[in-house]
């Protein structure tokens, strides 16, 4: 059974307001203030949520409480179909900002990695990461679906096969998302199919 772990309205509003707010002293691009500007509305109003808001607003309940979260994969500083912006440029600067490493000074701590087109040797990586820090979210997200189809070997040798074969468990969140772009169907699949067989006794959870 699930516990309940959803965070107030009043909590949520209070990392709204911060994860949407842009300091003043840094030269932000137009497109970025305007992108802020409109979550900032969501926020505000109170009516609608987009999928990004929300993901968002997650990982701020959670470093809030204390638990980090780490992010990697292909372009998911961006995210992976322009949706998620969790660290922003300063115009005219190599400085990256990270809202989500401003909501509390006492917060655990967010990190997001653009990482290599290598699934095999990343998701690998992040699987270790997650055996070493129980008590962080570490997600590796796939550009497109088919991406997994790389890093087969560790979903299938390591993630869907360890606890019953070291009684090791671990909590690396995989996001495979389907991009229907007419870049051909082979690109256009999570395989949803393969990781449902993988999911006997509560094994993985799709």
């Amino acid at each position: 059974s699930s516990p309940q772990t959803g965070p107030g309205k009043e909590l949520l509003l209070q990392i709204g307001e911060r994860i949407t707010s842009l300091p003043d002293d840094k030269n932000f691009f137009s497109k970025t203030k305007r992108l802020f500007a409109d979550r900032k509305t969501m926020i505000n109003d109170g009516k609608k949520l987009d999928w990004a808001m929300a993901e968002l607003l997650a990982y701020g309940s959670l470093l809030k409480e204390g638990f980090p979260v780490r992010v990697s994969g292909q372009d998911v500083e961006r995210g992976t179909f322009s949706h998620r912006h969790a660290m922003v440029r300063v115009e005219d600067s190599e400085e990256n900002y990270c809202p989500l490493n401003t909501i509390d000074p006492k917060q655990a701590p967010f990190y997001i990695y653009n990482s290599l087109l290598s699934e095999y040797a990343v998701v690998g990586f992040e699987y270790g990461y997650g055996l070493t820090a129980p008590r962080t979210l570490v997600i590796w997200e796939a550009q497109f679906g088919d991406f997994a189809n790389c890093a087969q070997v560790i979903i299938d040798q390591y993630i869907s096969s360890a606890e019953d074969k070291w009684k090791r468990m671990n909590g690396l969140v995989m996001l495979l998302p389907h991009g229907y772009e007419g870049q051909g169907a082979e690109h256009s699949s999570a395989r949803l199919e393969r990781f449902l067989a993988l999911c006997a006794e509560n094994n993985m959870q799709v």
